[in-house]
C-alpha cells in the first residue's frame, strides 16, 4: 500500500477517536471520583468559605474558583454561640420602637408603631397583620389600657407562633444511611452551611459522606472538597459540568457500601426561577429515593439579609421540591431577623439551623425562646 495512502489512513483515525471522545464529554456523563478523608484527623482550626456567586447571577457565565478567606477559630472544641447575644442588629431595630411605646396610654399611634417595628424587621404585611389582630382581640377582651401590657401580649403572640407544633430537629435513623439534601440559590451560604454540619457531625462521632452535586458552579466543588478534608470525611465530586444525577448516584452506592450514617448532597442554585433547574433538583430527589427511607431533610438555604426576597426564593423552591425546614445564614448581620416568623407563618416551614458567624460553632439550632427572648430582652 502506498505510504501517502497509509498516513491518510491514520490521520482519519486519530480524527474519529478525538471526535467520538469529545461527543461522549458533552453529554455532562463524566466519570465521578470519591476522594477519601484524609488519613489523620484535621487541625482544630476551621476556616469559614465564602460563596463567591451573588444569587442574581442568573446568566452569568461560570466565575473562575472563588478566592478563599481564612477564618481562625479557637483551638479546642467550637464553643456553641449564644443567639441572643449575635442578634444585635434586629434587637437594636425592633427594641428602639418597643422603647418608644412604653409607657404610654394605648392609641392608634402605639399600633402604627409595632405595625412598622414589625415590617422593618421583615416580618411580611401578612404575618404582620396576624401578629397585631391578635394583640387588639386580647386588648379589647381584657380591657387593657396601657403599652406595656401590648408590647407583652405581642411577644406571646410571637412565642405562640413559633412554638407550633413543627419539628425543628435535623431528623435521622440510627444505624442505616440518613441523607439530607440543600437547596437554594447561589450566594447564600449552602457549601459553607453543609461544611459545618459535616465537621459538627464528624466531632460528634458520626460517619460523614458529602456529594458535590452543584456542578455548574466552578467554586462550588473546590470548596466542598476543602471542608471535607478538614471535617476529615470522604467526598464524591465529578468535574465542572458533569451530571449531577450520576454523582448523587455514585454517593448513594458508595456511601450504602461504606457503612456512612449521613450523607449531605449540594445542589445547583442558579437559575432558581427556571423549569430547568427545578426539574433537575425534582431528578436528584428521586434518585435518593431509591433506597426507601434515606431521604430525611431537605433543607432550604436562605440569605438573612435578603429579607422578603428570601421568602418568595422558599415558596419557589418549596413548589418544586418537598422541602422539610430551612436554614437561615448571616442571621447576625442584619436587623431582618422578622423572616424567621414570615417563612413559618407563610410557608409553615420551620428554621432549624441558623448561622450567627462564621465558625463551625456558629451555625446553631433554632431555638424559638432564646429568639423571642433577644428581641425583646436588652
Amino acid at each position: 500500500m502506498d505510504t501517502p495512502i497509509v498516513v491518510m489512513l491514520v490521520v482519519l483515525a486519530i480524527v474519529a477517536i478525538v471526535a467520538g471522545t469529545f461527543a461522549f464529554r458533552s453529554r455532562g456523563r463524566i466519570e465521578t471520583t470519591i476522594e477519601p478523608a484524609p488519613a489523620r484527623p484535621p487541625a482544630p482550626v476551621e476556616p469559614g468559605l465564602v460563596d463567591a456567586i451573588p444569587s442574581d447571577a442568573a446568566d452569568v457565565p461560570a466565575a473562575p474558583v472563588a478566592a478563599i478567606e481564612l477564618f481562625e477559630e479557637p483551638s479546642g472544641e467550637p464553643v456553641k454561640a449564644n443567639l441572643r447575644s449575635r442578634l444585635g442588629k434586629t434587637r437594636a431595630a425592633f427594641g428602639g420602637y418597643l422603647r418608644a411605646v412604653a409607657g404610654r396610654r394605648i392609641d392608634d399611634e402605639v399600633y402604627d408603631e409595632l405595625e412598622e417595628a414589625l415590617l422593618l424587621a421583615d416580618v411580611g404585611v401578612a404575618t404582620t397583620n396576624r401578629l397585631l389582630d391578635g394583640v387588639r382581640a386580647q386588648v379589647s377582651a381584657n380591657k387593657v389600657t396601657d403599652a406595656d401590657a401590648v408590647v407583652a401580649m405581642l411577644r406571646g403572640e410571637i412565642e405562640a407562633m413559633l412554638s407550633d407544633s413543627v419539628d425543628r430537629s435535623l431528623r435521622t435513623t440510627p444505624d442505616q444511611l440518613s441523607v439530607w439534601m440543600f437547596v437554594g440559590v447561589n450566594g447564600v451560604g449552602k457549601t459553607t452551611t453543609i461544611g459545618k454540619l459535616a465537621a459538627q457531625r464528624s466531632r460528634a462521632g458520626g460517619s460523614v459522606m458529602l456529594a458535590a452535586a452543584d456542578t455548574f458552579r466552578a467554586a462550588a466543588a473546590e470548596q466542598l472538597t476543602q471542608w471535607a478534608a478538614r471535617a476529615g470525611v470522604d467526598i464524591v465530586r465529578g468535574d465542572e459540568g458533569a451530571d449531577p444525577g450520576a454523582i448523587v448516584f455514585d454517593a448513594m452506592a458508595s456511601a450504602t457500601s461504606k457503612g456512612v450514617d449521613l450523607l449531605l448532597v449540594d445542589t445547583a442554585g442558579r437559575l432558581h426561577n427556571k423549569n430547568n433547574l427545578m426539574a433537575e433538583l425534582e431528578k436528584l430527589r428521586r434518585i435518593v429515593d431509591r433506597t426507601e427511607g434515606a431521604l430525611h431533610e431537605v433543607l432550604l438555604v436562605i440569605d438573612a439579609t435578603t429579607g422578603q426576597n428570601g421568602l418568595q426564593q422558599a415558596k419557589q423552591f418549596a413548589e418544586a421540591v418537598d422541602v422539610t425546614g430551612s436554614v437561615l445564614t448571616k442571621l447576625d448581620g442584619t436587623a431582618k431577623g422578622g423572616i424567621v416568623l414570615a417563612i413559618q407563618a407563610e410557608l409553615g416551614l420551620p428554621v432549624k439551623v441558623v448561622g450567627v458567624g462564621e465558625t463551625v460553632g456558629d451555625l446553631i439550632e433554632f431555638d424559638p425562646a432564646e429568639f423571642v427572648a433577644a428581641l425583646f430582652e436588652g
